[in-house]
Parts: C-alpha cells; sequence; structure tokens
C-alpha cells in the first residue's frame, strides 16, 4: 500500500472520529511500547537476572536460619518487582482507553445536539458528522482494550510463572 494513502486514510479516520482519537491513539501507543518492553525483557533480561540472584543465594553458607529464609525472601522480591514492573501501568491503559471512547461517544453528541439546536431536527445530513464523532472513538477505544488485554494477561502469567520457577529453584538446606 501506498505510504501516502495509508497517512491520507489516517488523517481521513482522525477527522471523522473527532480530537479524542489521538488521544486513543496515544494511550495505545503507550499501552503497546510497555508491553514490547516486557517481551523484551523476558527474552532478553530476565534470565540475567535470575542467574545473579541464584548465584548469591548459592554463595551464601547460611540456608536454614530465620534470617537465611529472609534474604530468600528479599531476593524472590527483587525478581518478582522486576518480572511485574509496568504490569499495573499497561492494566491502566487498557482500562482507560474505553473511557477515552466514551469521551469521544459524549463530544461526538453534544455536537449532534448542537446542530440540532442551529438547523432543527429534520436535517439529518447535518448530524451524520456528529453521530460518526460519537461511534467511531468507541469503536476505536474498545478496539484498544481489547487488543491489549489478551497480551497483558500473558504478561501476568508468565511473571507470575518465571517468579514461581525461581522460588522453587533457591532450595532450602
Amino acid at each position: 500500500m501506498n505510504p501516502f494513502e495509508l497517512a491520507f486514510g489516517l488523517r481521513d479516520f482522525l477527522e471523522t472520529g473527532g480530537p479524542v482519537l489521538l488521544w486513543i491513539m496515544g494511550v495505545t501507543f503507550i499501552m503497546w511500547t510497555m508491553m514490547v518492553e516486557r517481551l523484551w525483557y523476558f527474552g532478553f533480561n530476565h534470565g540475567g537476572i535470575v542467574k545473579r540472584v541464584r548465584k548469591r543465594w548459592n554463595n551464601r553458607s547460611d540456608h536454614k536460619s530465620w534470617y537465611a529464609h529472609k534474604v530468600r525472601d528479599a531476593l524472590i522480591s527483587e525478581v518478582r518487582l522486576e518480572a511485574t514492573a509496568g504490569l499495573s501501568l499497561i492494566k491502566i491503559m487498557i482500562a482507560v482507553a474505553p473511557l477515552f471512547g466514551l469521551l469521544g461517544t459524549v463530544t461526538g453528541m453534544v455536537e449532534v445536539f448542537d446542530v440540532l439546536a442551529v438547523t432543527g431536527a429534520s436535517n439529518a445530513r447535518a448530524m451524520a458528522a456528529g453521530v460518526s464523532k460519537a461511534t467511531i472513538p468507541t469503536m476505536a477505544g474498545m478496539v484498544a482494550a481489547i487488543s491489549g488485554l489478551y497480551l497483558a494477561n500473558i504478561l501476568e502469567q508468565r511473571a507470575r510463572q518465571e517468579v514461581d520457577r525461581m522460588a522453587d529453584s533457591l532450595e532450602l538446606r
């Protein structure tokens, strides 16, 4: 596809849906950037952190005392913090996207009522722009949220599994 046609199509979509679509696009971009960062973390960084924590645990001579148990808990918490970093913000972005869609619905309906006040109830063509500004942001907000929901759940499950696996590998002798 021609990049100019793509740019013009995006511009037309943003004009049809109103200015709230820019906010939805920004939220979606931030959400997906953070999810890609988490995928990168699990693919390239997590293994090194786990190795470092295991080495710190295995270098300890004491594995039975109360203090050793607390050190183990602290090491597990360190890995948990690294593995779950940003997941709550991703969930917030997933929740915010439909709310911005709802804001677009409200602003579009305000535009419809404004057209009704100016032209009267019989001009359906004049109300069409407001109706599209009311429905397109709702759709865009829902699509943005649904697109991130699946991967966010996978990332959360992966973080939980990785932390549990690492915790199981820290033996209490």
